[in-house]
């Protein structure tokens, strides 16, 4: 009896100790962090951004001035409009292929999203 007393209260502080682990570890990375790409010093950072089809990627201005994310392609796939300090904008990008971008305001700010 006391043998089945020792396990129950074994089994009982287990329990408890994952319980508590789980909520004192990091959570996973979110997965839109994973699909950002953030304007700072007039580059979009990750230049290169390969993401899976029907994944939403967001663009985060991180400069004081202002800039635009605009598809390079014709017709264009999309295109943010200036957007200023901490100024988002989200597309979501459903179908695989290549999709290069610039800044309309500064044309030489570059990157690529190539989803799969």
């Amino acid at each position: 009896m006391q043998r089945r007393q020792w396990l129950r209260h074994v089994a009982v502080v287990t329990i408890a100790t994952a319980g508590t682990l789980a909520l004192t570890l990091p959570a996973p990375a979110n997965a839109a962090e994973a699909d950002a790409v953030h304007i700072d010093n007039f580059t979009f950072s990750p230049a290169t951004l390969t993401v899976r089809a029907g994944t939403r990627v967001t663009w985060t201005n991180r400069d004081d001035e202002p800039h635009t994310v605009t598809s390079s392609g014709n017709p264009r796939a999309f295109a943010s409009g200036a957007l200023d300090t901490d100024g988002t904008f989200s597309f979501v990008f459903d179908k695989p292929g290549t999709y290069p971008y610039y800044c309309a305001i500064h044309p030489h700010m570059t990157g690529v999203i190539i989803v799969k």
